[in-house]
């Protein structure tokens, strides 16, 4: 049963004076706080009728004007990017090939991404700092969502450049389109099969003390930290995804690029070789930049090591934003075809 509702003041008569400002008291208090969080009476732990989450985004004060102007600026340069790029592979027909439908699939991934994640992250910023329980759900399944489903396309993409470079006789007859939408079918079902546990645990969910996300933005682990029913289990899937969904791919391409690297030293022109590094480090920059930081948090995560809440959120919002206005400059405005295409568009505005 659900105690009745009182307001913050309410409770400051029962408050001791080291509690004052501290959020977390107002979750034991046994009322109804003005960051929505309606609690059962009581010391024991008694689950709480969570209506919304409030994120608690750990940013030096001084530096939250900064960060702001920051990601605003990584926001609109994402979607001017991305945008760009998925249009001028729509209106080319020369240009929907399989490279460049995985490029544009990329863009709608990253623009998808940015949006559900930025906008809400500069709010949190700003002191906006609730999320309906809703909400905060669907923005976490989404990150899980299109982490899975980017990383599998990169290492699609690598696969493509790997039979490009080595097998180029062969790459019309093993890179079809049937083996495209082959792909991209694969890699929007199989994310979506890992999520459906996730789903479940979620439900499973109750939360006794707080639903004070310490998170920038709703985040699985942060969900499970605050839950009061804790096992393991809650865990494992959080392991075995980023096994999956980020070791496995992240070690496809190494290998692919590797390969490709080695076959670079045997062209004889030093510009052909110069120019096959350069492409292959810039995309491991990216690669890296996407993969390292999600690695790192969740599998270190998923087995216990505990990280300061600044570095693990420093981590996956890296992972989040800094990626997807990076890669239309990548694979995209790097790329001959597209880059002249993009001139003819804007000549022809």
């Amino acid at each position: 049963m659900i105690a009745p509702r009182f307001t913050r003041s309410e409770c400051t008569a029962e408050m001791p004076a080291s509690a004052a400002g501290d959020r977390g008291y107002w979750a034991q208090c046994g009322r109804k706080d003005d960051f929505g969080r309606s609690v059962t009476l009581g010391m024991n732990q008694t689950s709480i009728s969570v209506s919304e989450f409030v994120l608690l985004c750990t940013v030096d004060s001084q530096k939250i004007s900064y960060t702001i102007a920051v990601l605003t600026m990584v926001y609109l340069v994402t979607m001017f990017g991305n945008f760009l790029v998925i249009l001028v592979i729509a209106i080319n027909p020369q240009l929907q090939r399989p490279m460049y439908i995985c490029i544009a699939t990329l863009a709608v991934i990253d623009l998808v991404g940015s949006t559900n994640i930025i906008p809400k992250l500069i709010a949190v910023l700003l002191d906006w700092t609730s999320i309906p329980y809703g909400l905060c759900l669907l923005q976490m399944l989404l990150v899980l969502y299109l982490e899975a489903a980017e990383s599998l396309l990169l290492a699609f993409m690598a696969c493509d450049r790997y039979v490009a470079v080595i097998l180029p006789l062969q790459y019309s007859t093993l890179i079809t389109d049937k083996i495209l939408v082959s792909a991209i079918t694969v890699l929007n079902i199989v994310p979506a099969a890992f999520l459906l546990p996730n789903l479940i645990f979620i439900i499973e969910f109750s939360f006794c003390n707080t639903n004070v996300l310490n998170y920038c933005f709703c985040d699985y682990s942060a969900l499970v930290k605050i839950a009061c029913n804790e096992d393991p289990k809650y865990f494992v899937i959080l392991s075995s995804a980023s096994f999956v969904f980020g070791a496995c791919p992240f070690g496809f391409i190494l290998l692919s690029y590797i390969r490709i690297a080695y076959a670079a030293l045997k062209i004889s022109s030093i510009e052909g070789k110069r120019k096959t590094f350069n492409t292959l480090t810039t995309h491991l920059l990216v690669v890296g930049l996407f993969n390292i930081p999600l690695l790192t948090s969740y599998v270190l995560t998923g087995v216990g090591v505990k990280l300061s809440t600044e570095a693990y959120n420093t981590m996956v919002i890296v992972a989040n934003t800094v990626p997807p206005m990076l890669n239309p400059l990548i694979y995209s405005f790097r790329n001959k075809e597209i880059k002249i295409n993009i001139q003819k568009l804007f000549k022809s505005t």
